[in-house]
Parts: C-alpha cells; sequence; structure tokens
C-alpha cells in the first residue's frame, strides 16, 4: 500500500513538467533549443486542465481514465483563454512572461489542492494513476513470445509505427512553419491605447502619437515612414523616420507632426513604405484632423 502521506506520481509529473517548462522558456540556453516548444504545448493544452480535474474529482470512482484525459484537454482550452483575458486587463497585460507565470501558478495551486483532497478521503477512495501495473503488464506483454511468426512481424511493425508516429508528430512540432508575410502598422494614442488621438489644432500646434511596426515577412525588411495631409495638397512638418527590423521585431517610436494649413476634417496620412520603394505606400494608415486658426 502507498503511503497517504507521499505526493502522488501523477502530481510529481505535473509539478516536474511545470518545472521543465519555466526552465526552458526563461533559461537562455535551454530557450534556443526545440525542447521548449515540445513542453510548451501541455503546459498549455493538458497541464492546467489535468490539474484543475484533478482537485475537482479527488476519488477514484469520480470519473474513469479516458474523462479525465478528455476533460483535462477541454478544460485546459478554457482556462488559458480565461487566464489571457484576466491579464489583458492587469499593468502586465498578454505577453509571455506573465501568462508563463499565471498558467505555473494556477496549475501548481491545483495540484496542491487535489493532494490535500485525496489524503482526506478514506484510504483506498483516492484516485492514482497505476503507473507501476501498467509498467509490469506493458513488460509482460512485451517479454511474452508471440504464438507465431505472423504475431511477431505485427508486433515488430505496431512498434516500429508508433516509433514513426512519434518521431513525425515531434517533427511537426518542432519544425517552424513559415505562414503569411505581412507587416503590422499602427498608431496609439500617448497613453498607449488605440484612442485618444489628437485630432484638434491650432495653426503651428504639435501633435503626438506613438507609431508602431511588426516585421512578420520572414526576413529582414527595411521600412521608411513619411506623413502626408490632405493626399498632397497641404503639408505637415515631422521627421521622416527610417528602420530597418528581422522577422518579427518590433519597433515603437513616439512621433511628432505640425499641420501647416488651416481645415476642417483633413485626412492625416500615416504612410508606411517597404524596402525602398516610395512609389506606393506599402500600408497606410489616417486621422481625420481639424486646425483652426491661432
Amino acid at each position: 500500500m502507498a503511503d497517504r502521506n507521499n505526493v502522488p506520481a501523477d502530481i510529481k509529473i505535473v509539478v516536474l513538467l511545470v518545472s521543465l517548462t519555466c526552465a526552458f522558456i526563461l533559461l537562455p540556453p535551454l530557450s534556443d533549443t526545440a525542447i521548449r516548444t515540445i513542453l510548451g504545448l501541455p503546459m498549455v493544452l493538458f497541464l492546467p486542465g489535468y490539474a484543475l480535474i484533478a482537485a475537482l474529482f479527488p476519488k477514484k470512482d469520480d470519473l474513469d481514465g479516458i474523462e479525465r484525459v478528455a476533460l483535462s484537454f477541454g478544460l485546459s482550452i478554457a482556462v488559458v483563454p480565461l487566464i489571457g483575458l484576466g491579464l489583458n486587463y492587469t499593468p502586465w497585460g498578454i505577453r509571455l512572461l506573465p501568462i508563463l507565470v499565471s498558467l505555473s501558478f494556477f496549475t501548481i495551486a491545483m495540484c496542491v489542492v487535489a493532494v490535500y483532497r485525496r489524503r482526506v478521503l478514506p484510504e483506498g477512495e483516492e484516485f492514482s494513476v497505476p503507473f507501476n501495473a501498467t509498467y509490469l503488464s506493458l513488460r509482460e506483454e512485451l517479454s511474452r513470445k508471440p504464438d507465431n511468426r505472423l504475431d511477431r512481424v505485427l508486433s515488430v511493425i505496431l512498434v516500429l509505427s508508433i516509433i514513426a508516429s512519434m518521431v513525425t508528430l515531434a517533427y511537426v512540432v518542432v519544425t517552424p512553419k513559415e505562414g503569411e508575410k505581412f507587416t503590422e502598422f499602427y498608431i496609439l494614442g500617448m497613453d498607449g491605447m488605440a484612442d485618444g488621438y489628437p485630432v484638434n489644432f491650432t495653426l503651428g500646434q504639435s501633435g503626438n502619437v506613438i507609431v508602431g511596426v511588426v516585421n512578420h515577412e520572414y526576413e529582414v525588411t527595411n521600412y521608411s515612414m513619411g506623413l502626408l495631409l490632405e493626399n498632397g495638397s497641404s503639408s505637415v512638418g515631422h521627421e521622416r523616420l527610417f528602420m530597418s527590423l528581422g522577422h518579427n521585431e518590433t519597433w515603437e517610436e513616439e512621433l511628432s507632426f505640425t499641420p501647416e494649413s488651416v481645415g476642417d476634417d483633413m485626412k492625416l496620412q500615416f504612410l508606411l513604405y517597404k524596402d525602398g520603394n516610395m512609389t506606393v505606400p506599402y500600408r497606410d494608415l489616417h486621422l481625420w484632423i481639424d486646425v483652426m486658426e491661432s
């Protein structure tokens, strides 16, 4: 009989996987390896749900094994977006480190609850994963000689198929896939939100916005940016910006501009050019502004 004071084996494995995932994401020598991706998938798709199921259903008769596995995937898919939604309303936002910390804290907290709830149950009623019995059964099956050559061949084919499937899955997971090529181009108010833009001016008054560019072109790309007021019929004073970004690199800076003509509902265009092509803008944004006499 297992010692009830020991941490259950399945909970130990969950905590170990969470710890390894944190290590392979946070530590620079490890974060560059493909193991980071392999560990990250169960961290997002399985472990939070499994820990929650373990906390909610501590008895072995509450759910069978298949139900626990299926619900673990389902609840993980439900819990992770909810955690992300909560982070969106915090100062930390939806970024890698806050998400990692939140998922790790949630998963380990549920594991602690699961261990406590199992210990207060009558002995023999708590859920446990029969790792030892499964291992002995599997070893017995593998060590037993097949009755004939056909069974032996089929057993070898089955083992090779399982190995091939695992290798293929690992290759698909760790091999980077080139998706759609595009560039993010955005402007924000000075509070870092998509509102609060300066739209009312007196002649000679300057306005400030935050301009951002994110390169998803899968190659180093050179960008330049200019401003245009009323399709070129009026001018706007500003400093032309140039940047060279690698794939997935982000550039974000404050831009100051000064409209140099008076008018109502004038279209102020933010034009982004790519790789020196100044004929046609690659991306464009605009604000409608009013400029009055001073």
